[in-house]
């Protein structure tokens, strides 16, 4: 269960959490916005993922995703290990998580889809991260940074495939 900090600072520290790592962590600060830092996280992955979707080709928007997924996954497992020294184990406020798994949700998602896929991998993506079925629960237990963002790339890895299916057998 994530805990909110009480302080930016580890206990007996007086050295404050340094900005990049911060930045990262937070989702460039997302993960301080009041209620469910979680969703705010994966609201600012949506945000920062749309004008993709407007504006490039079905390609583009694939590889720029995935190479985006593959470098925060990368940063973020640094920053959110990071943020468990100052803020404790799994922060709330930590949500690059939630950015990338939200990320992985809409790979499937081209330009030539429609926008209610959006709004639908927002939702399968939130469900299985709250409700955390199917083994995403065992992946919290990968110690530091990676169990905190494993959970999160496996709750979007469930709302991808629901989304091909819809893809491939309903569109």
């Amino acid at each position: 269960m994530k805990r909110h900090p009480k302080d930016l600072r580890p206990e007996g520290s007086t050295s404050r959490f340094p900005l990049f790592p911060r930045l990262i962590a937070t989702s460039l600060g997302a993960g301080f916005l009041p209620v469910a830092p979680g969703t705010w996280g994966a609201i600012a992955g949506v945000v920062l993922w749309l004008p993709l979707w407007l504006w490039t080709s079905p390609d583009v928007t694939f590889y720029v995703t995935l190479g985006a997924i593959i470098i925060l996954t990368v940063l973020g497992t640094w920053a959110s290990g990071v943020a468990e020294r100052y803020w404790g184990k799994d922060p709330v406020v930590a949500c690059v998580d939630e950015t990338v798994g939200q990320w992985v949700a809409m790979l499937p998602i081209s330009p030539l889809c429609p926008w209610w896929e959006i709004l639908l991998s927002l939702l399968l993506f939130r469900l299985f991260d709250i409700y955390k079925p199917l083994g995403i629960r065992a992946t919290e237990k990968l110690p530091g940074g990676w169990g905190m963002m494993a959970d999160d790339i496996l709750a979007g890895i469930y709302s991808l495939l629901i989304i091909l299916a819809i893809n491939r057998h309903i569109l």
